[in-house]
């Protein structure tokens, strides 16, 4: 891979970063205001991550038939056109729609990108180049939720702004060269697409469970999140800096994170930055009521499990053969899907029923129990399997 295609892929991946982290607290913030229950509000937002599950089963076949190129073309081409659509018609239910053609697009584009990258990449810099894909991520999901207050001047002008930045990313992907991953027999036979991600799973189930909870975690902290801090009686701007808090601390150690896991080992980095990130939301529960006390708070948990998806699908990329490699990426995509379908809604949930009890806390209590089913799950003995396997 050339560093100009290098740099388009994750230039593309940047703006999609951007158009997310808009996204989530823009549409909580407009709903809340517009008086819809936190639950219902969390529902809306799952629709995004619907759309990736129900485009999943389908999407391994195409990408090994006619490439990368075409599925990031065909998923950003979706996600241009639904952000323009939201200003046409504000209801619930076109809303969930269009989020969920912006999750179809989204995990298109991130599924072509990210299998692309780690195809290519070598086992002693594949950390550092998917850290650098979840950097560049990270800095469009974190400018995202800065644009929220611009809803005070127009409703419609953030969607408008974010669909024409991804436009604008999207033409130099146009001039790409197109690749195929390695090709399987009888890819495009079911009972064989079903036999490859039993075997992923086999071989690699510890590694989608990083996915699975920063899904969880970025859903809840940019849907849920808004309409606590609005209880909490923060303002709208400061809710904003809080969520870009959380993103820059994710991309400040993003990198060295990943170079760390190249060096120390992918589980042993994953276990550490989990039982981290439980202490700082812990003390988060403990100080939220004071700005600038949360602020530091979620800044350090973004340094800490900011990192949690591209360290998940490095760890992955490192536990099956390269064969299975589109296969471990797809399902990495999958577990961050449904940890983000459970995210948005339980957080409302918790927050329309729970009283006595901090919102951070729930986030604690998962970060702790996945970091402890990781340090106890025998990853050494899986890898040793794996590296048996055949390519």
């Amino acid at each position: 891979m050339t560093k100009n295609k290098f740099a388009i892929l994750i230039s593309i991946v940047s703006i999609s970063g951007f158009s997310q982290g808009m996204l989530l607290p823009l549409i909580a913030v407009i709903f809340e205001n517009d008086g819809l229950s936190s639950s219902m509000n969390g529902l809306n937002a799952i629709g995004l991550y619907i759309g990736i599950l129900l485009i999943s089963p389908f999407m391994e076949y195409p990408l090994r038939k006619y490439g990368y190129k075409p599925a990031i073309v065909f998923g950003g081409l979706l996600v241009i056109i639904s952000l323009a659509l939201f200003p046409l018609w504000k209801t619930f239910w076109f809303w969930f729609l269009l989020r969920l053609f912006i999750g179809i697009g989204d995990h298109s584009l991130h599924f072509a990108t990210q299998t692309w990258i780690t195809t290519v990449s070598s086992e002693k810099n594949r950390g550092r180049n998917i850290s650098l894909y979840g950097v560049f991520f990270g800095i469009g999901f974190a400018v995202g939720p800065l644009m929220t207050p611009l809803v005070k001047v127009n409703e419609a002008f953030p969607f408008m702004l974010s669909s024409a930045l991804c436009f604008t990313a999207w033409i130099f992907t146009l001039f790409l060269k197109n690749d195929f991953p390695e090709q399987t027999a009888e890819a495009n036979n079911f009972k064989e697409t079903i036999s490859r991600f039993s075997a992923a799973l086999k071989y690699a189930w510890a590694a989608f469970l990083p996915p699975l909870a920063y899904g969880f975690l970025e859903s809840s902290l940019n849907s849920s999140f808004p309409v606590y801090g609005l209880r909490l009686n923060y303002e709208v701007s400061e809710i904003s800096i809080l969520l870009t808090c959380f993103a820059i601390g994710a991309i400040v150690f993003q990198f060295p994170l990943g170079i760390l896991s190249d060096s120390f080992g992918r589980r042993r980095t994953l276990v550490t930055i989990l039982f981290v990130g439980f202490a700082c939301f812990l003390t988060a529960s403990m100080v939220e009521h004071t700005f600038i006390g949360l602020a530091i708070c979620l800044f350090a948990a973004g340094m800490a499990v900011g990192s949690t998806f591209s360290l998940g699908v490095s760890y992955m990329t490192d536990l099956v053969p390269s064969s299975l490699l589109p296969t471990g990426n797809l399902l990495c995509g999958m577990a961050f899907s449904i940890g983000s379908l459970t995210g948005p809604y339980l957080g409302g949930l918790f927050i329309e029923y729970v009283n006595h009890l901090s919102y951070f806390i729930v986030i604690s209590i998962m970060l702790l129990i996945l970091g402890l089913i990781i340090f106890i799950s025998g990853s050494q003995k899986i890898q040793k399997e794996v590296n048996s396997v055949p390519n």
